[in-house]
């Protein structure tokens, strides 16, 4: 209940600044709340597709960055020989911004659904691996030795001690990775698409339906929090064993 509470609030609070800078500005590119919500619940019928296009595209590119993501990130960590090589590569590599390599993907893949599922996949890839990467290096020495001391073998010393304290970080970069999935999922939609709410969004601003595109921004605040209560769920779920500390 507390939560539903908070989510009002916040809905509230958002509603008034929007009302508040709506009649301020008094463009028609910055249309009143009512009207924008009037035109989500007209467009409704048009724009599920896009909606649900958009959220596969995520969906199945956190699969992906994640299912790559943590081997490499528990390698790394527990690994010297891995962190001589791996840290350099990782220096190198992630300050570029994933979005570069979009004009690259269209041409290879084209210009369907692959390309910004694997953008994105290489955004949670990197934000991923790294938060791994560094809880697993930071597990203090004595708690393997200890697990160690007992007769556990690797297999269950990655099993019970550091895949457990990879988790906590694990969703911590998920969360933040659904923001710039999102804005790099717009981008890309925006640029070379004939689905998804990006592409839906960019089509009504080029009509000047500035009320019909700010329902497109509107689903897309949605998709977030479904993607974060999701996310808070299976976190729930998979991390039991902290709140029974």
């Amino acid at each position: 209940m507390r939560r539903v509470t908070g989510y009002v609030a916040a809905l509230v609070l958002i509603v008034l600044v929007w009302w508040g800078l709506a009649a301020l500005i008094g463009s028609p590119a910055l249309p009143r709340p009512w009207p924008a919500v009037v035109s989500l619940w007209q467009a409704l019928p048009q724009l599920a597709p896009h909606f649900l296009v958009s959220l596969w595209r995520i969906l199945a590119a956190m699969v992906i960055g994640v299912v790559l993501a943590m081997p490499v990130g528990l390698w790394i960590g527990r690994s010297h020989g891995a962190q001589w090589i791996g840290t350099p590569l990782i220096h190198l590599l992630y300050p570029i911004p994933k979005v570069v390599f979009l004009p690259v993907l269209l041409v290879l893949l084209g210009l369907g659904n692959a390309p910004k599922v694997v953008l994105i996949a290489l955004t949670i890839f990197f934000q991923t691996m790294l938060s791994v990467r560094d809880a697993v290096r930071i597990i203090p020495a004595p708690y393997l030795a200890a697990v160690r001391a007992f007769g556990a073998s690797r297999w269950q010393v990655l099993r019970h001690v550091v895949l457990p304290a990879s988790l906590p970080a694990l969703f911590t970069s998920l969360r933040i990775s659904v923001g710039t999935s999102i804005a790099i999922l717009f981008l890309a939609e925006s640029i070379a698409g004939s689905s998804g709410i990006g592409y839906y969004v960019v089509q009504m601003w080029s009509m000047l339906d500035y009320s019909a595109m700010f329902a497109g921004i509107i689903a897309m605040a949605i998709m977030g929090v479904l993607l974060y209560e999701v996310l808070e769920l299976v976190e729930h779920v998979a991390l039991r064993w902290q709140r029974a500390q």
